[in-house]
């Protein structure tokens, strides 16, 4: 599905993000909360960036050879990278509001 290219600027995006967001947390800039919501925000941004990459280009590339596969990249790439953030951010509201689901949290805390 993902090509080397896109993986590698997957990970290398989301590592730098996730790196960051873990010293927030340790250096306590961040409760265990906030951790949590940042990492899944991260996580669903990564993935909304690769697949925005790749099938940008694919479309861009079959609209207009050569040229449209550097504007879908770069399209594709910040409107994944949008869409994914939007996303993730829904998703980690929504654990950290929902009590059955806030075990992992809790634990997080009690660290």
């Amino acid at each position: 599905m993902f090509n080397k290219g896109t993986l590698w600027a997957g990970a290398i995006s989301g590592g730098l993000t996730q790196i960051k967001g873990s010293r927030e947390y340790t250096n306590g800039k961040i409760n265990a909360n906030e951790y949590v919501a940042h990492t899944t925000t991260n996580v669903s941004e990564t993935i909304g960036l690769m697949a925005g990459l790749e099938y940008g280009a694919i479309l861009g590339s079959s609209l207009i050879p050569g040229v449209g596969s550097i504007i879908g990249t770069i399209l594709g790439g910040i409107l994944g990278d949008r869409l994914g953030n939007a996303i993730g951010t829904q998703v980690g509201q929504t654990i950290i509001n929902h009590e059955s689901l806030g075990s992992p949290v809790r634990k997080l805390r009690n660290s």
